[in-house]
């Protein structure tokens, strides 16, 4: 018996269906252990820098002394360093502590896969897992004790929840909790022994289920609450690991608020654009009730933080480091999104970004019948950039790792954007070129890349100690770091920050002025050798006050140049 043509094409698109669906699970593993070699290769090779020596010090304190010092000198909300602290039970050596940031970087990698998969389909989510694995700039925060992977992880899955809900009828029809309520009372039931009536008499074909495996058919039945609960979760925790990602629920709100606009204008009859009936065919708004309780619980779980937030939010506004922010800034974020450490003097690189740019414009065209899944991904894309560009026309706080989330909707644009290709030698094509360019790049991040060498440099200084030595550190702050790697070599001598000693004017990086040179000087007073450590003196010390004043009563005897930083020795001449 024949099939007719419209029938072939239906059994092969569900024998590639079945295909896809059979290895999507397989592929999403390799590709997860690819992305979690890359993240772990030469993980401990440098040393700690100055921020991840921060993480690790304050790691290391009691929970409330933890979150002292956050309000008093960080600018960061504190779950990061919360589970970082319960993370280096099993040590805090560089490889040990960024090996939390490596994990939660490589747990991303599967939930792109179902977000992608949820919106678009498995093979826009096998592609934008591929992406992300490959990523030089999440391999390089992967490897750094700080808070960007983790921040990405809840953003993703925060979004991934909200698909679920977008594209679950129940969240406009059900109230929040209702599926929850019903499943507690079954469960009770349940767990009751069946009356003599609800016996099946002998002979019956009925039977009676168990009170676990009754439990266990319930469990689809709170699939819609489950979401909304993942989602006030995984949202309360993304605005808990970077207080910049505030912008994570703003986004959110723009999109779904916009969309039960979109709704109400169109069963009211109003004048609604063009493509508002288009948009609702995919995606679909919960009630504006349920909305606004999952807003409401967010801000409940978040709002431990708010005075802690406003406190460090004045901070930053009193004074931060970062420079304002230009066009080229922004450009710059974009192209170290999708391959950075790319060597600049590359002659191809402008063919690079622009076919990046013409796979992002076919990640467009992919979209074109699903306005609202591309409108999802904009908004989550651009509202971080504009929100941090406008907070910094007052006080620049645009720096891009911390926009770091916003690479999940570009990399499921992208996605989208080689699965147009449609042609399986095409897609093979465009990946194996994206491969090799963000090979190109990690092999410059692995070979090149350098961070500071707190570690060289305190084996310099622990060599040439003597025991009446002084050591002054410029940035105050920056004795963390010396001192993680100093400590080793059991030298006991005097330390002292300068203008200050370490937070006693509870702030990172104290400015070095006129008047704190008479401590300076009383410190050096009598001392045949002096040490300074001297680095970030472009924000700390501009004018080299600290330098200039030692040299007053001081010889310079050397100097040594490491990467971030200087060492240098004063003393009298033959000491």
């Amino acid at each position: 018996m024949s099939c007719s043509p419209m029938s072939a094409r239906a059994s092969q698109s569900a024998a590639r269906g079945l295909t896809m669906a059979w290895l999507a699970p397989w592929l999403t593993l390799a590709v997860s252990a690819v992305g979690f070699i890359l993240r772990t290769y030469q993980l401990g090779s440098k040393g700690l820098w100055l921020d991840e020596a921060f993480s690790v010090w304050l790691g290391w304190q009691p929970l409330p002394e933890l979150m002292a010092w956050l309000v008093k000198v960080d600018q960061h909300p504190p779950l990061y360093y919360t589970l970082l602290h319960f993370w280096m039970a099993l040590g805090d050596s560089a490889a040990t502590v960024r090996a939390f940031s490596a994990l939660t970087g490589t747990l991303t990698i599967p939930v792109i896969y179902l977000l992608g998969r949820r919106l678009a389909g498995p093979v826009v989510g096998e592609l934008a897992a591929c992406i992300l694995a490959l990523a030089p700039f999440h391999v390089h925060f992967a490897q750094e004790s700080r808070m960007y992977t983790l921040l990405t992880l809840n953003a993703s899955l925060a979004m991934l929840m909200l698909a679920r809900l977008l594209t679950d009828a129940r969240a406009a029809t059900l109230p929040v909790g209702r599926q929850l309520e019903e499943f507690y009372h079954t469960w009770r039931r349940a767990g009751q022994a069946p009356s003599q009536e609800d016996t099946p008499p002998r002979g019956s074909t009925v039977r009676v289920i168990a009170p676990a495996q009754r439990q266990r058919l319930s469990l689809q039945e709170i699939e819609t609450d489950l979401a909304w609960i993942g989602y006030m979760v995984f949202t309360a925790a993304t605005a808990l690991t970077h207080n910049t990602a505030i912008f994570f629920p703003m986004a959110a709100n723009l999109f779904v608020l916009g969309l039960i606009l979109i709704a109400r204008r169109k069963a009211s009859g109003l004048a609604s654009p063009p493509s508002a009936s288009h948009v609702l065919t995919t995606l679909r708004p919960p009630s504006l009730r349920n909305w606004l309780i999952a807003q409401a619980g967010i801000f409940l779980l978040w709002s431990p933080w708010l005075v802690p937030f406003v406190i460090q939010a004045a901070g930053v506004y009193r004074e931060f480091w970062i420079p304002k922010p230009t066009l080229g800034t922004v450009l710059g974020t974009v192209a170290s999104f999708l391959s950075a450490h790319l060597p600049s003097y590359a002659p191809w690189s402008e063919v690079i970004w622009a076919l990046y740019g013409l796979v992002a414009l076919l990640g467009v065209l992919h979209f074109r019948r699903r306005p609202a899944t591309l409108a999802l991904l904009l908004t989550f894309f651009l509202t971080p950039f504009v929100g941090e560009w406008l907070v910094s026309l007052r006080r620049p706080i645009f720096y891009d790792r911390t926009l770091i989330w916003a690479t999940i909707p570009l990399y499921l644009l992208l996605a989208a954007g080689i699965g147009q290709l449609r042609h399986l030698p095409y897609v093979l094509v465009a990946l194996a070129i994206m491969a090799t360019v963000n090979g190109i790049s990690l092999h410059e991040y692995y070979v090149h890349f350098e961070k500071e060498q707190w570690r060289e440099a305190a084996a310099y200084v622990a060599q040439r100690m003597g025991d009446e030595d002084l050591i002054l550190f410029n940035a105050t702050w920056v004795q963390i770091p010396f001192d993680f790697y100093f400590c080793h070599f059991n030298h006991h001598v005097a330390e002292h920050g300068v203008p200050v000693d370490l937070f006693d004017r509870g702030t990172l990086e104290p400015k070095m002025t006129r008047d704190d040179l008479p401590r300076l000087r009383e410190l050096i007073r009598g001392r045949e050798r002096v040490w300074l450590v001297y680095s970030h003196n472009w924000y700390t010390d501009p004018q080299a006050l600290i330098p200039v004043a030692l040299s007053e009563q001081l010889n310079l005897l050397e100097k040594r140049d490491f990467f971030g930083l200087e060492v240098h020795l004063y003393g009298v001449p033959g000491s």
